[in-house]
């Protein structure tokens, strides 16, 4: 599985994600940042990565557009309120957690929500 993180995500946890032999990729990094968040997801398609973000109501709405258009793209992960956001660590482990579970990826058009139970 490999990851985009949105620009609303720290660079860190990209860098965190590597270090635990996730492939992952951070807006910041690619020069992403101010980016719609319809390029956000279709840079995220171009690479085939799962998009992941804090932004739920705008991520939800634009994959239902997505299928309706007839848009494939490689997933959404929302990474939800009780996860706090300086928590970069947390995240990472969380984010690792997630793509091992789902080594091949995840289905097109599928929004998972990321928490600590």
């Amino acid at each position: 599985m490999k990851f985009y993180l949105d620009e609303d995500l720290s660079p860190k946890i990209s860098g965190l994600l590597r270090k635990n032999g996730i492939d992952a990729l951070s807006a910041h990094e690619v020069g992403m940042t101010g980016a719609s968040d319809r390029e956000q997801l279709e840079f995220a398609t171009s690479q085939k990565r799962c998009l992941v973000t804090r932004n739920r109501d705008d991520f939800i709405h634009l994959s239902a557009q997505f299928f309706n258009d007839r848009l494939p793209h490689s997933g959404v992960i929302i990474v939800s309120h009780t996860v706090p956001g300086d928590r970069f660590s947390l995240m990472a482990r969380l984010l690792t957690r997630f793509a091992r579970h789902h080594s091949s990826g995840i289905e097109s058009y599928l929004v998972s929500f990321l928490s600590v139970k």
